[in-house]
């Protein structure tokens, strides 16, 4: 597994958009990029972190900040969870887990008993520059939303 440490350029990707589209990291360099890995489209946990970021994406506009969900998932099932729940943020489709390994979030999992690969639900804050300001691993989504809007407005006002 990565590590990446505070400071750090933050390893650039590649991946498909909802869109079908290619995003690259490197292209939102000027703004600050807040990037969430989850698991998978329309579980509640997934779905209520989706949804918290969605309700607080003017904020995050206001402070030149993007959101960018990756998980998983196949770029059709990032559509119907886009259209669903009206997310105005891009989500990308990590199918073979290279974006999650570059951020050490591709780990051993368990779950009642079951071990297995998985992406461990992140996130990270990354600055205009491109450098990683900040890191949460294995989130709980309750709350974290909240506590992420804290550090880019406390980036901003650096």
């Amino acid at each position: 597994m990565n590590e990446l440490t505070p400071g750090q350029l933050a390893p650039d990707f590649t991946l498909s958009e909802t869109n079908g589209e290619a995003v690259t990291l490197s292209q939102f360099r000027g703004r600050n990029v807040i990037i969430y890995f989850y698991p998978k489209n329309m579980t509640p946990a997934c779905t209520e972190e989706a949804c918290q970021f969605r309700d607080y994406s003017g904020e995050f506009g206001k402070l030149n900040t993007a959101v960018i969900g990756i998980s998983p998932d196949p770029v059709r099932s990032h559509q119907k969870f886009t259209a669903k729940y009206e997310l105005p943020f891009p989500l990308l489709s990590d199918a073979d887990h290279q974006a999650a390994e570059l951020f050490g979030v591709w780990g051993l999992k368990k779950l009642y008993g079951r071990e297995y690969m998985g992406l461990i639900r992140s996130t990270f804050l990354i600055d205009k520059q491109g450098r990683l300001v900040k890191e949460w691993r294995k989130v709980r989504v309750k709350g974290h939303v909240e506590e992420v809007l804290k550090a880019v407005r406390e980036l901003e006002e650096a």
